[in-house]
Formats: structure tokens, C-alpha cells, sequence
């Protein structure tokens, strides 16, 4: 089945968390995850992001930067991103510089269903 795979350039757990709610209530023009920025308010998922995601006719995996360095270490991509895993291991669906220029999780949707569409 294709899978989408969605890689915050974020650590995991719950201080890590607490620290990018602050970082993006702070300093958001400096947040280092545009991923996590779009998809999440100071502290829980987007409901229209959410909703898609339960809708999106895909398998859907998360992973932080960690997670996701020791799941796939060869894969060399800048995070946040992302990717479409079609059965031949994962490949950039979205990359860190198209995602930082998404501004809302509408257009972060559009972006993605695009490119999905674009692929068949």
C-alpha cells in the first residue's frame, strides 16, 4: 500500500514539545520545523489537518528527526519533508524549501494532493 510519510525536523517527547510550543509562540519566524508550524497549534494537531488525514486514502507514518535518521540511515533528505513511499522505499513527495513556503494546512493539502495526482 502507499504510504505517506510525514518527518518533522523536531525531537520527540514531551519536554522537546513543550520547548517548540514556546519556540513557536517566541520566536516563530526562527522555528527550524515549518512541518510542525502548519500542522499544529501550541498544543495539538490542526482539526482540518487532522480530518484530512483520516480521510487521506493512504497509510500515513510520523516521524521526529531522530526517529526517522535511525529508521532510514541512508536516506539523505532535509527535514522537515514529505515523502511517498510507493513500495520502493521512500522518496520526496514535498521538500524542506517547498514547505516552507506553504503558509496554512489548506495549501499544505493542495500541495500534496497535487503531487500526489501528478504521480497517478
Amino acid at each position: 500500500m502507499t504510504r505517506l510519510i510525514f518527518v518533522y525536523n523536531a525531537d520527540d517527547g514531551l519536554i522537546a514539545g513543550m520547548m517548540d510550543s514556546v519556540h513557536k509562540l517566541v520566536s516563530p519566524s526562527t522555528y527550524q520545523c515549518s512541518l510542525c508550524a502548519i500542522t499544529y497549534g501550541l498544543f495539538r494537531m490542526d482539526p482540518k489537518w487532522r480530518a484530512w488525514l483520516d480521510r487521506a486514502p493512504y497509510e500515513v507514518a510520523f516521524h521526529h528527526k531522530p526517529d526517522f535518521r535511525a529508521a532510514y540511515p541512508a536516506l539523505d533528505v532535509r527535514l522537515p519533508a514529505v515523502l511517498l513511499d510507493a513500495g520502493d522505499g521512500p522518496e520526496p513527495l514535498v521538500r524542506a524549501e517547498e514547505l516552507g513556503a506553504v503558509e496554512n494546512v489548506d495549501m499544505l493539502i493542495a500541495v500534496i494532493e497535487g503531487r500526489l495526482a501528478s504521480r497517478g
